[in-house]
């Protein structure tokens, strides 16, 4: 992925803000002709989003994801919106400004490893359905289901785990424009509602410059 050295993720800590944030990757695999293959799949980080780590998941038995024992890239797109060249107090000045888009994502390549014996997929759909349920006033267990109900969507899926490789992400929120029009691209996303990815990207963009101003 180009990323030019202002775009660069500012922390670990951010590229593990966005994929618990946005669990939903495009997982892109080559089948066994060399096609290139790409399934939405929620995954998650139990230990942390290193290299070593993993990436737990599951798709249905009928997707030939899981055959495809390979390298693969997971990609995890964050907040994104438009930048109007008003948003800029320099088009004041001398209207030299251009429209752009300002993104967050993290790609992350690994090995991919698919398992089909109960237990283990068990345990992943336990270990994600913890994960995603915490948020809920009363979460909801894979036990509170009948256990015949659960071996039969059981013997429906494939688990599968991304042992990761690389970790790479590209932060672009306006750091190549001046203090003063990033500050107004700060006002403007949380102006305006148009989208609702505005505010998480202005939180993005404080929490950066928190973090490089001088102690």
């Amino acid at each position: 992925m180009y990323t030019p050295k202002h775009f660069s993720a500012p922390s670990s800590e951010s590229l593990q803000a966005l994929v618990s944030r946005y669990p939903l990757a495009q997982l892109v695999t080559s089948d066994a002709s060399g096609l290139w293959c790409c399934n939405p799949i929620p995954l998650y980080a139990p230990s942390g989003l290193e290299v070593g780590s993993r990436l737990v998941g599951h798709v249905a038995k009928a997707n030939p994801l899981w055959q495809h024992h390979s390298s693969v890239l997971a990609i995890f797109t964050g907040p994104q919106t438009y930048i109007t060249p008003n948003a800029y107090p320099s088009k004041l000045e001398h209207h030299k400004v251009v429209p752009t888009y300002n993104y967050a994502t993290v790609q992350v390549r690994g090995e991919l490893i698919a398992y089909t014996d109960a237990p283990r997929k068990l345990q992943v759909v336990s270990i994600l359905t913890d994960h995603f349920e915490q948020s809920q006033p009363k979460p909801w267990a894979v036990n509170d289901a009948p256990a015949d109900f659960v071996q039969t969507n059981l013997d429906a899926i494939v688990a599968i785990e991304i042992l990761i490789q690389s970790v790479e992400g590209k932060f672009k929120w306006s750091q190549n424009r001046s203090q003063a029009d990033q500050a107004g691209v700060a006002q403007y996303l949380t102006e305006n509602d148009q989208a609702h990815d505005h505010l998480f990207m202005c939180q993005l963009m404080q929490a950066d410059t928190d973090r490089t101003k001088p102690k």
